[in-house]
């Protein structure tokens, strides 16, 4: 058996506390890497590792938390992933022995955070590519020395799993695997953490455990149902508490007394490592040592070395709801008929009469369905979900394009399950482009997924699942489409439409097309995949907007002869028409090899888009 698992078999282990509040109690800024100190200021990092093994801990971590490529590329460090991670567990042992510890007492644990993206199926990054990342960091830290790899702070199980697999795959050393929750004992996307654990057991990890967002009390109560759930030793690594806001600076209140009482309670609920996160300090860590070796004596026979686990079982996946049964544009697709689809915008201001006025009007038209948009405007202007759930109220078929933009997974989730429960059925997922500034500078985006991810959340609700893999009770019933760019590079924009089609889409939207041969290209490599297609066309107002589309939209290709046709009218009249006319002609053209059209409305011009149907039919 491995020294460091011999060793917690025996004896209560204390791990260290946090290397971050340390640094920035001595003056580093916060927006420093703090895991390149152990390149440009060796000695303040050795000097914090000694100072926790002075206090007591038998277990120092490496400074490596966010020592891998992705993170570290952030700082211009990218390269230099291999260097911080062996270097930072050689300084940790120094550490040991300039602390007068005994290395037989004192392991070395080789840290090992998340990548900070989102990993699939909510994620751009492949499962394959993250355990690539922590493999690297993973052989870095081998060569430099450590004893065992304490994976920390995990919200995610998949991504976890992925570093699980790439330690395993360059060491035999013992794996400390700790997830984050939330205070009712979830993740922070709703796993619970029974499930989570197993699966980390399952997937190689010697030790399964708690640490960070939340402070000891309701870690406590997590750590209790994580006992019933597996039989390998535990570990809790709490916070001190949960930071509070003090002339601008986040401080961690807990005393160390408070952390140390608690400390006790994990030991007689049979954690084995036991430590601190964010907050806690070597003033923490003395105290716990106090309060844990006084257990040591009579409390290795007192803790169960064999825990009947308790099997999670994971809720199933319910079958679809038939495409033809969601909505009723779902059953036209599934008739096969060709459907009509015209965008409308949500207004500036509180007013939604005239956006309300225009969804009335081409509803009346024959359009078969009017798609809210979810723009990138700034300015007050109404949601488009709140537009969508006010147009399906008034009896007009509604689709609602959705955006990731400025939305995390879990508010996606709250939004989707709200229209649904407000009626919505047809959805148009969409990453979303980066806001434009406008009159609100300090405005920021937010793209925690893209829309492969919002397709897979879309069809995890859809078989009655949400996001943390819970029953929903009944399956939602989404139709859900996506948008794809006949006009980008062809192999790239299908393998990412073939991500979004092996997640769940149910048809296909294109970008404004131009041209029919652009098209018939797109369509041929599209067949593959089964999934009807509405074509995308933009009636140009004006020969300006003609010349910005051809000139600075990415991804639009407009032939020049368009342009020149546009740029031969004289009235702003005669060149509204000529663009229905150019609309006109791509969808006759194209229409056999269609199965509808959608009709963006540039400046909100939607009776211009409601008359190039008109004209064709």
């Amino acid at each position: 058996m491995p020294a460091f698992l011999d060793a917690l078999v025996s004896r209560i282990l204390l791990c260290d506390g946090a290397m971050g509040t340390m640094l920035y109690s001595k003056g580093v800024f916060i927006n420093r890497c703090f895991e390149s100190l152990t390149l440009s200021d060796a000695a303040l990092v050795r000097e914090v590792h000694a100072e926790y093994v002075r206090a007591g801990a038998d277990v120092i971590e490496t400074n490596t938390f966010g020592a891998n490529r992705l993170k570290l590329r952030a700082f211009g460090l990218g390269n230099r992933v291999s260097e911080i991670n062996t270097d930072a567990a050689r300084l940790a042992r120094e550490a040991v022995a300039m602390a007068g510890g005994d290395d037989a007492r004192v392991f070395v644990a080789g840290a090992i955070g998340p990548l900070g993206v989102r990993v699939e199926p909510w994620g751009k990054l492949g499962l394959d590519e993250a355990t690539e990342l922590f493999r690297e960091q993973a052989a870095a830290l081998a060569a430099g020395g450590v004893d065992v790899f304490m994976l920390e702070t995990f919200r995610d199980p998949a991504e976890v799993q992925a570093a699980i697999a790439a330690v395993r795959s360059v060491s035999a050393l013992p794996i400390v695997a700790q997830l984050t929750t939330e205070e009712d004992g979830q993740t922070p996307d709703g796993a619970p953490v029974e499930a989570c654990a197993q699966a980390l057991v399952a997937a190689g990890a010697d030790v399964v455990g708690l640490n960070c967002s939340v402070g000891p009390a309701p870690m406590l109560e997590t750590l209790e149902r994580l006992a019933q759930a597996v039989s390998v030793p535990l570990s809790a690594q709490p916070n001190a508490g949960r930071p509070r806001d003090i002339e601008g600076r986040n401080l961690y209140l807990s005393s160390p007394d408070y952390l140390a009482s608690y400390a006790r309670r994990f030991v007689e609920l049979g954690v084995r490592l036991v430590g601190g996160c964010c907050g806690t300090t070597p003033a923490h860590i003395r105290q716990m040592h106090a309060a844990v070796k006084a257990l040591n004596p009579g409390q290795a026979s007192r803790v169960p070395t064999v825990r009947v686990a308790v099997t999670a079982s994971a809720p199933e996946a319910q079958p679809l709801v038939a495409m033809a049964e969601r909505s009723t544009l779902g059953a036209r697709l599934a008739e096969g008929r060709f459907v009509t689809s015209v965008e409308v915008a949500p207004p500036v201001g509180i007013d939604p009469t005239p956006a309300m006025a225009s969804a009335a009007a081409l509803a009346a038209l024959g359009v078969d369905v009017v798609t809210v948009t979810d723009g990138t405007r700034s300015g007050g202007h109404v949601s488009a979900l709140a537009l969508a759930v006010l147009a399906r109220q008034a009896g007009i078929d509604t689709m609602l394009q959705y955006s990731c933009r400025d939305r995390n997974l879990l508010g996606i989730q709250s939004d989707l399950l709200g229209a649904h429960a407000l009626g919505l059925r047809n959805l148009l997922g969409i990453t979303g482009d980066p806001r434009y500034l406008g009159e609100i500078p300090d405005a920021t985006a937010v793209f925690d997924v893209d829309s492969i991810g919002l397709t897979n959340l879309i069809a995890r609700l859809n078989h009655a699942l949400d996001l943390g893999g819970q029953s929903l009770g009944a399956p939602a019933r989404f139709l859900c489409g996506v948008m794809a760019n006949p006009s980008r590079d062809l192999d790239q924009e299908l393998r990412r439409l073939e991500y979004k089609v092996e997640a769940g889409a149910d048809f296909i939207v294109t970008r404004p097309v131009f041209d029919a041969a652009t098209f018939e290209r797109f369509v041929r490599r599209v067949d593959a995949f089964c999934r009807p297609v509405l074509v995308g066309l933009w009636p140009f107002d004006s020969a300006l907007q003609a010349e910005f589309m051809a000139n600075e939209v990415p991804g639009v290709t407009v032939p020049e002869p368009l342009v020149a046709r546009m740029r031969a009218r004289e009235t702003a009249e005669s060149a509204a028409y000529e663009g229905r006319a150019i609309a006109a002609e791509v969808l006759r053209a194209v229409r056999p090899m269609a199965q509808g059209a959608h009709l963006f409305a540039p400046g909100g011009r939607m009776a211009d888009a409601a008359q190039v149907l008109a004209d064709l039919f």
